[in-house]
């Protein structure tokens, strides 16, 4: 049998494909890690060259490939083998996930970018209007070339303006090799728990796992920033990830200020040129520190120094469709394939991280005050309970609320719920508007003109009058972000009252642009989770959260501690550099266990606890958790199929405890009936032999047909 190449292609499938090389090149070891162009059917597809080897093919059904794209391979050694892992460990295709590590341009079939930087300097003036942006920005321009780093702290939306100019051949665009930065002066000095922090990191050598848990506005940042002065100072190459867009400008500016042009920005929203020559800069082996989101983790790194995890707790590092990988848990196998430290921090840290701090597998460094001497906010539960409610706040919040305005302060409003308000009812008869493809209610908006469902996104208009009774007292129930906003604003019509959810900050910077419009001026934000975390708001004096109650009795079995990991990060905004601050948690359920035990001994005794009950219960971090799920139109063949799988894991000798079928706590989606089984274990290897043994059968099953189905490997809820 001819040497051929197997080929990886992004199809949900496992296996691969064999090819025979085009024109019969040699095929040797320089294959691996490149880009083809293959037919596949009446197609092409573009794949990735995985192995070499024998054919079990006779020649006549082989087929050459088009067309190599690539010299040499686009991925270094380690990330080569973490993919191979990421692969199996998380029961993915690997043609789905050699394509995640590659920018959209790489993905598309087209070359690597050039490396070094670029440098826009001015020719001839453009004819432009007086006093206006492009005359400033052209103004300042003049002065020096600049380049895109410095060009996107100056003014974020420059791109357009600068290409028309070099198009009018006003400008040119002239690469010039990266010469690295000196590292400018630390803003602030290092208070003595921050120093032992870094010299613990700067000591470590190889792989070593930190867990950073330092109180809302303790100066964690400040930790990340001189270890990684000290990787710099080396030439190595540095990945922070922070698990939100929302995240990335301020982070941006702060490490740009004591870093200059070192610091790269990697996420959804930047333009697929940016992160095609950030992928290139990386590869080349700049010493650059790449501050990026989730998809930032597959960044090739062939001088690695050190990788940071930012509020290591938080859900979005889990990717919850494709490839069901974290983020978070795979910066870990990363670091220790190439041998550095990881640093995980967190004011709220997940329970599977202090677990693995009992285990003595990571080093725990504590931050327990406040950085500059602030004093941690005064937290009061207000009692809801016989209380006239104005959009949702009390009389009390209300009088709170107006007293930090006109002391000059700020103040947020948390509600973690967009939308006008959760449900559409009839006073008259209780219809209630749901989702006809979800069985949920859909969420009023547009101040109740319009109806969203937040599972499926369906949409339409309310209904002026009742469908079932065709009454007139249909009534918006409950309260969401564009409520309070509505309420606010006709409250305190002097002050300005911003929004900050899903549907007001859609742009890259609409985050740091509203903020950058409240300024220091004494007002109002109203905000979801996007503003509970890592902001800094140094005039933010007052928080009311409103509805918590859902949290407090949810069915996942993770509820109590994203409720607890959220009251405390929102909390954690108030009075961070002026007078104290104070946090107002309205709740119809003041002596509630979970918010007594907060109150008394913080996030510590409450991690303390849920650890003894989740190792009670078998839950993790306690046991390992695998789901299979499975949707159909028909509720009939998505068990069919489970049972099938149910049948073929049983089989496996000291497999998993294998619960169900059984239907998923949402159990209708966008018009598909989920069900599921949820596989534990006490140890990852039985968990991951049967999935081993039974993850390639399933694609061959005859009921896998007639459903949408996948696994996921240590999620995050049974959702």
């Amino acid at each position: 049998m001819p040497e051929v190449l197997r080929v990886a292609l992004p199809l949900p499938r496992p296996g691969w494909f064999d090819y025979l090389p085009v024109r019969d090149e040699p095929v040797d070891a320089s294959w691996i890690g490149c880009r083809v162009w293959v037919p596949f059917g009446r197609t092409r597809q573009l794949g990735i060259v995985c192995a070499i080897g024998p054919s079990t093919l006779t020649p006549d059904r082989l087929r050459p490939i088009q067309r190599r794209v690539d010299a040499e391979t686009l991925f270094t050694d380690e990330l080569w083998r973490t993919l191979h892992w990421l692969a199996d460990y998380y029961c993915a295709p690997l043609g789905e996930v050699a394509q995640l590590a590659l920018p959209a341009s790489l993905r598309r079939g087209e070359a690597l970018a050039e490396t070094g930087d670029v440098l826009y300097r001015c020719l001839e003036s453009p004819r432009l209007r007086r006093g206006g942006q492009p005359e400033r920005l052209w103004q300042w321009m003049q002065a020096a070339p600049r380049n895109a780093a410095a060009l996107d702290l100056h003014l974020p939306d420059w791109r357009a303006t600068v290409r028309g100019w070099i198009r009018r051949g006003a400008m040119t665009a002239e690469p010039t090799d990266y010469a690295p930065p000196a590292p400018r002066p630390a803003a602030f000095d290092l208070d003595e728990a921050q120093r032992q922090a870094v010299a613990q990191i700067d000591a470590s050598s190889g792989f070593v796992a930190f867990l950073l848990h330092g109180v809302t506005g303790s100066g964690k940042t400040e930790v990340y920033l001189d270890a990684l002065a000290a990787r710099q100072a080396e030439g190595r190459q540095s990945l922070v990830l922070v698990p939100e867009i929302a995240l990335t400008p301020q982070t941006e500016r702060r490490f740009r200020a004591r870093f200059g042009d070192a610091v790269l920005v990697w996420h959804s929203g930047i333009a697929d040129g940016e992160r095609a020559r950030t992928f290139a800069a990386l590869r080349a082996g700049e010493p650059r520190i790449v501050v990026g989101t989730r998809s930032a983790i597959f960044l090739p790194l062939p001088r690695p120094g050190l990788i940071i995890v930012d509020e290591e707790h938080d859900a979005s590092y889990k990717q919850q469709d494709g490839v069901r990988y974290s983020a978070r848990d795979l910066a870990l196998v990363r670091a220790r394939a190439l041998d550095v430290p990881v640093v995980l921090g967190s004011a709220t840290p997940s329970l599977e991280g202090l677990n693995q701090v009992a285990r003595g597998r990571y080093r725990l460094l504590t931050l327990e005050r406040r950085a500059a001497g602030a004093s941690p906010p005064e937290v009061r539960v207000v009692d809801l309970r016989r209380q006239q409610l104005d959009a949702g706040l009390v009389a009390e919040s209300v009088a709170a609320i107006e007293h930090t305005l006109g002391a000059g302060g700020q103040v947020l409003v948390f509600r973690n719920r967009r939308g006008f308000a959760p449900a559409l009812l009839c006073h008259d008869c209780g219809w209630t508007a749901a989702c006809d493809r979800c069985d949920r209610p859909m969420t009023v908006h547009g101040g109740g003109r319009r109806l969203i469902c937040h599972h499926c996104g369906a949409r339409s208009h309310a209904p002026e009058a009742c469908p079932d009774c065709h009454g007139l007292a249909l009534q918006s129930q409950g309260v969401g972000t564009e409520r309070l906003e509505q309420a606010l604003r006709a409250r305190f019509p002097d002050v300005p009252v911003l929004r900050f959810d899903r549907d007001s900050t859609r742009g890259r910077d609409a985050v740091s642009g509203l903020l950058a419009e409240l300024a220091d001026r004494p007002g109002i934000l109203i905000g979801t989770q996007m503003l509970a975390k890592g902001h800094d708001l140094p005039r933010l004096d007052l928080v009311v959260v409103v509805g918590i109650d859902e949290g407090l009795f949810s069915a996942d079995f993770r509820a109590s501690e994203r409720l607890s990991q959220l009251l405390i990060q929102v909390s954690g905004r108030a009075g961070r550099s002026r007078r104290r601050g104070r946090v107002l948690l309205q709740t119809h359920h003041p002596q509630h266990p979970l918010l007594v035990t907060l109150l008394q001994g913080g996030y510590p005794a409450f991690a303390e606890a849920a650890l003894v009950e989740r190792a009670l219960l078998g839950l993790p971090p306690a046991a390992h958790l695998a789901l299979l799920r499975a949707e159909a139109q028909q509720p009939e063949h998505a068990e069919d199929f489970l049972r099938r799988a149910a049948q073929l894991l049983a089989a496996s000798t000291d497999g998993p405890a294998v619960s169900g079928p059984m239907p998923a706590p949402h159990p209708r989606r966008a018009g598909f009936h989920r069900l599921q089984l949820v596989l534990s274990a006490e140890t990852r290897a039985p968990l991951h032999a049967a999935l081993d043994a039974v993850w390639p059968a399933l694609f061959d099953l005859p009921e896998a047909r007639r459903v949408r189905w996948s696994v996921d490997v240590d999620p995050l809820d049974l959702y």
